[in-house]
């Protein structure tokens, strides 16, 4: 147990890449094959999982190039805490919204931008009618948690391992004799 521990928070960077990007792929996933079309703040947390792709892709990147026999860098383990606790407290804020608790902004009532071409294709009948998704409506449940809610979790508990590879102890981080 402590051997994949110290496996995963040695080379945490690859693991929170494959991670972050599966969690992009379903979350377009759904939107393509499910047909649950994201609002504003989906879009928000979705821009969480790419800033975490870049930090953790350039890391693990620069760890295999320059064959880092200690792991990826701690400071991109810090990053991805900083980035993964960002989508959390925004996953919370839109659960939060989605369950009544507070008032989810103005912003949060359509999707997409409106643009002239859309509006003007609307006006002559050859556009598709707009669908303004509202970001306090669930569309999906999973275990009576929406979409927000696990992302939520998922990304608190990311967060959590990205502090704790960050923090992982000397004998972790050294190569073994």
């Amino acid at each position: 147990m402590i051997g994949i521990y110290r496996l995963l928070t040695r080379w945490w960077t690859a693991f929170a890449l494959a991670i972050s990007l599966a969690m992009l792929g379903a979350a377009h996933a759904s939107e393509r094959f499910l047909g649950l079309s994201p609002c504003n703040l989906c879009l928000k947390q979705r821009e969480v999982f790419w800033g975490a792709v870049t930090i953790s892709l350039i890391a693990t990147l620069w760890a295999v190039i320059t064959r880092a026999s200690r792991g990826t860098p701690r400071i991109a383990a810090f990053l991805l805490f900083a980035v993964f606790a960002t989508g959390a407290i925004t996953a919370g804020f839109h659960s939060g919204g989605e369950m009544k608790w507070w008032s989810l902004p103005a912003t949060c009532m359509a999707a997409k931008d409106v643009d002239l071409e859309g509006l003007t294709a609307l006006a002559f009948g050859g556009g598709e009618t707009p669908r303004v998704v509202m970001c306090d409506a669930v569309t999906w449940r999973f275990l009576g948690l929406s979409m927000a809610s696990w992302n939520f979790l998922i990304s608190s508990g990311l967060a959590i391992f990205s502090l704790l590879a960050a923090k992982r102890p000397k004998d972790a981080r050294a190569p073994k004799p």
